[in-house]
């Protein structure tokens, strides 16, 4: 950052701190933060703001322009909004600033895209396809099984999935101990399919790929890890790949499809928003318009007069 000046160089590398140590954000959280808050240091400094704490709501505004200008998408503006009121609001609640500037900040509400999801027939063919699959694909098939149904049955992020360790899993509850964003802690119940397929991968597959490197790590690599989130995904991608007219989904597909079918089976939107580990309801307000999306279409498919 060394084309900055030392106040804004300081500034974000204490905000870095911050977001590391005390708000125990991810990497990739991080790193996105610090993008957002340099592009909006290096606009300040043009418009001749070489100190955080002299930011204006004016200023803020300039740098939205900006990128409007510049044709960026709604939802890019959106996150850089709201990146900027949190280091707005950091740097005044810590003394840093007498203001806080980004307080009045609006900013375009993104378009939020229907979530792709699987259909059930879609999800159960996964399932049994894998549980076809598992005379000739042990151990990892078991632990692929076990993968899919726990991912399915929760609705986890695939960052908590790997973060998971043999004494999370409460087989007596059929419940599951994962840390989220921020290291929030929350138990998740699974059902009794979830609860089967891990009982086989703990019992008959999983100490054929245990290392002296594998902790207490519940889901292990080919070589005995702690499994990586990119092998995660490349496993959902290619078993979800063997259904026939499905789309192609991640693990946070499959996230997506647990909440739509949660609401379609008619749970309550407080509960699918404990479950999924959202801060806020509406983030998963979001679903309910799949499930409207899902009545709308029977109701076309099977009303007279539709």
């Amino acid at each position: 950052m060394s084309d900055l000046s030392e106040s804004w160089a300081k500034a974000l590398a204490d905000y870095e701190h911050h977001l590391r140590a005390e708000r125990d954000l991810s990497v990739h959280s991080v790193r996105a933060y610090l993008t957002d808050l340099r592009g909006l240091a290096e606009h300040a400094s043009k418009l001749g703001v070489d100190d955080p704490s002299q930011l204006t709501l004016r200023t803020l505004r300039s740098y939205l322009a900006t990128m409007q200008t510049l044709g960026k998408a709604r939802t890019t503006m959106a996150r850089r909004a709201a990146s900027a009121r949190v280091f707005t609001a950091w740097q005044t609640r810590t003394g840093r600033a007498p203001t806080d500037a980004g307080a009045l900040l609006a900013s375009p509400k993104p378009h939020r895209e229907l979530p792709v999801a699987l259909k059930q027939s879609e999800a159960r063919e996964l399932l049994d396809l894998t549980i076809a699959s598992l005379a000739d694909e042990r151990p990892n098939g078991l632990r692929d099984l076990a993968i899919l149904e726990l991912l399915y049955a929760t609705g986890i992020r695939v960052g908590e999935l790997v973060g998971i360790d043999v004494d999370d899993i409460d087989g007596r509850r059929n419940v599951v101990r994962v840390f989220g964003k921020g290291r929030k802690e929350r138990s998740v119940p699974f059902g009794a399919p979830a609860a089967d397929a891990l009982g086989l991968w703990m019992t008959r597959g999983r100490q054929d790929l245990q290392t002296a490197e594998s902790g207490a790590a519940l889901f292990l690599g080919t070589r005995g890890g702690r499994i990586d989130p990119r092998a995660v995904r490349r496993i959902v991608h290619e078993r979800i790949a063997g259904v026939e007219g499905a789309p192609d989904l991640g693990p946070h597909g499959l996230r997506h499809t647990a909440a739509t079918h949660l609401l379609e089976g008619g749970a309550d939107l407080r509960s699918v928003q404990e479950i999924l580990g959202h801060a806020s309801l509406a983030t998963t307000q979001i679903y309910t318009h799949v499930s409207s999306e899902h009545l709308r279409n029977a109701f076309k498919l099977a009303h007279p007069r539709a």
